[in-house]
């Protein structure tokens, strides 16, 4: 029988050894914990670096160990900002004030975007970083830790896609939109008064030849050469861009305008005396430069661009590969700006379809001239507020910047489109509608097909239309112009050559082309009748055209005189405001439908 005591001693010995296994076995799983929490940090791709209080390192995974370049055993209770070596391109806090400042607030700090981690070795990194408290159980801190991941990829792929968004690829050089940022600084600058700045605007002369007969790939090598050259002749603080195709921009800052000029001169010698070689041909290049100084007169970059666009093309009027210095009250540049008014004028216009068609008839003199409508079709713009335009007005501009071939186009739609609406009284009556066609579209090898759909699809006797092309047009366009003459005529379409008389060479072509009508010019008609040279030319031009099969007629007849005199030389056909003032083509259209109408009732 065991005493008291021993049973007391058998109870806490019991007791002890139950203690010592619990906590065996606490201590077992913390371990396990820490085992598996350090194992979990250093598989993950993130580096890990964790301090005490007083920012000393007391852990550091495998991915920090590499980044940083310290071994753990190293790094061991060295100060964090001795391992960790940061550099702030953004001049943002270093690192001490970021982990103090975490360790005394108690919250998450996120470093800065643009931050860069120095290796011991030297090497860096871009990183992301996040520094966070350690928190005991009752929540006070007791260190911080730091989590950061290798970005330099990434950073490098965002450099050049910025890089990209603000470049040409081809050149290296600022592209447009990021040379207005450029330009509105200088802009404002200029309103102060403080200092003066000037603006290069250049267009290569030859690029388009060395393009057209080397191919895309000199054109390219050319763009890049003439790069080289600018970039060498401008100052360092000068800022160059390309401007899309062959044109270049320079800023020039801080610089007056004679300075510029010399700028501008400097760079002009050296492009005088380069030579562009490619696969044994060689290659003058010039340049048409214009300057602009930059001064408070300018409201907007667009205005500015304009001004400049505006000196260049006077340059290349005034005979290209030269320089011109912008000056408001210059002859030549309040022109071009009415034309570019204008321009803007046509492109509304035919964006909100305000053209409109005119007819002026054209009556039959001789006895041969076939009977039955005939007419041709004038262009007038209309404004907003009903201000009707004469072509005189706005054709210039329109040839000049390229807006004629959609002009063309819009009135060969809209001539038929207005033809076939008439009801079959008219279309029976209606010999000849004339069309005008530039030189544009008759040199356009795309036009000839354009027509041909529009005719087919309309399904209107291709007899009834007459193209008019002046001889200018027909000569400077030869081979485009006789082939869109054959084409069209084997459908049926006839033409008549405009303005006849006026060219050097008026009759030694008329055997090549198949026209069916000379329209003498209104110069040798007008005075017909009192001067007799001027008679002699339209009974030469009528006699030729009789031997050749080739019809007449007599543009801008302003008299009965004219017309009687007209009669006498045989001439077939008259024109002009004496024989019917033009009047819109819908009028003209009912006009004759309601004659055609009289005419089958008659005939019943």
């Amino acid at each position: 029988m065991k005493s008291p005591l021993e049973l007391e001693n058998e109870a806490l010995r019991s007791l002890l050894a139950q203690t010592t296994s619990a906590y065996e076995e606490k201590l077992a799983e913390l371990f396990s914990q820490q085992e598996i929490a350090q194992v979990t940090l250093a598989a993950i791709s993130d580096g890990v670096v964790a301090t005490d209080a007083e920012g000393r390192i007391k852990y550091l995974n495998t991915v920090a160990e590499d980044l940083t370049g310290w071994p753990a055993a190293d790094a061991l209770g060295r100060p964090l900002a001795e391992v960790f070596q940061l550099l702030d391109e953004g001049g943002g806090p270093g690192l001490e004030a970021i982990v103090h400042r975490c360790l005394g607030e108690g919250h998450s700090i996120r470093l800065s975007d643009r931050v860069t981690l120095e290796r011991r070795d030297g090497r860096r990194y871009a990183i992301e970083s996040t520094c966070g408290p350690i928190r005991r159980q009752d929540g006070s801190v007791m260190g911080a830790v730091l989590v950061f991941q290798d970005v330099s990829d990434k950073r490098l792929m965002a450099l050049q896609l910025a890089h990209q968004a603000t470049h040409d690829e081809l050149t290296g050089l600022l592209n447009r939109q990021s040379f207005d940022t450029h330009l509105q600084r200088a802009l404002e600058e200029s309103r102060t008064g403080a200092v003066t700045h000037a603006l290069l605007y250049m267009d290569l002369d030859q690029f388009k030849v060395i393009n057209d007969t080397c191919g895309h790939l000199a054109g390219d090598e050319l763009l890049c050469r003439v790069t080289t050259l600018l970039q060498d002749s401008m100052r360092d603080i000068d800022i160059v861009a390309r401007q899309g195709g062959d044109e270049f921009a320079v800023l020039l800052p801080r610089c007056t305008a004679a300075e510029a000029e010399r700028q501008a001169r400097g760079f002009h010698r050296s492009l005088q005396t380069f030579r562009f070689s490619w696969r044994e041909k060689t290659f003058k290049i010039g340049a048409s430069i214009g300057l602009v100084p930059i001064t408070a007169e300018f409201r907007t970059i667009a205005h500015l661009l304009s001004a400049a666009d505006h000196a260049c093309y006077v340059a290349k009027e005034k005979g290209r590969n030269r320089i011109q210095v912008y000056h408001e009250d210059d002859a030549a540049f309040i022109r071009r700006q009415g034309e570019m008014n204008w321009v803007i004028r046509i492109q509304e216009t035919l964006e909100q379809d305000r053209f409109c068609l005119f007819s002026q008839a054209i009556q039959p003199l001789s006895p041969t001239a076939a009977r039955g409508i005939y007419f041709e079709v004038l262009l007038r713009m209309v404004e907003q507020d009903g201000r009707i335009h004469l072509p005189s007005d706005f054709i210039r501009a329109a040839e000049r910047y390229g807006l004629m071939r959609s002009i063309d186009r819009w009135v060969i739609r809209e001539c038929i489109r207005t033809l076939k609406a008439q009801p079959g009284s008219f279309l029976d009556l209606l010999a000849t509608c004339s069309i005008n066609l530039s030189a544009v579209s008759v040199g356009d090898e795309s036009f000839l097909e354009f027509l041909e759909e529009e005719i087919d699809a309309s399904g209107l006797p291709p007899r009834k239309l007459c193209f008019e092309i002046t001889e200018t047009a027909a000569i400077e366009n030869m081979a485009q112009a006789e082939k869109l003459l054959r084409r069209l005529s084997a459908l049926g379409v006839r033409f008549a050559l405009d303005d006849f008389g006026t060219g050097m060479s008026s009759y030694s072509y008329l055997r090549d082309l198949p026209v069916s009508y000379l329209k003498i010019d209104g110069r040798f008609i007008k005075d017909i009748v009192t001067d007799p040279l001027d008679r002699a030319m339209v009974e030469s031009i009528n006699q030729v055209g009789h031997v050749m099969g080739i019809q007449t007629v007599a543009e801008a007849v302003s008299s009965n005189a004219i017309v009687e005199r007209l009669r006498l030389l045989g001439v077939d056909y008259a024109q002009g405001h004496w024989i019917s003032p033009p009047r819109p083509l819908g009028d003209t259209c009912t006009a004759g439908a309601r004659a055609g109408g009289r005419a089958k009732t008659d005939a019943k």
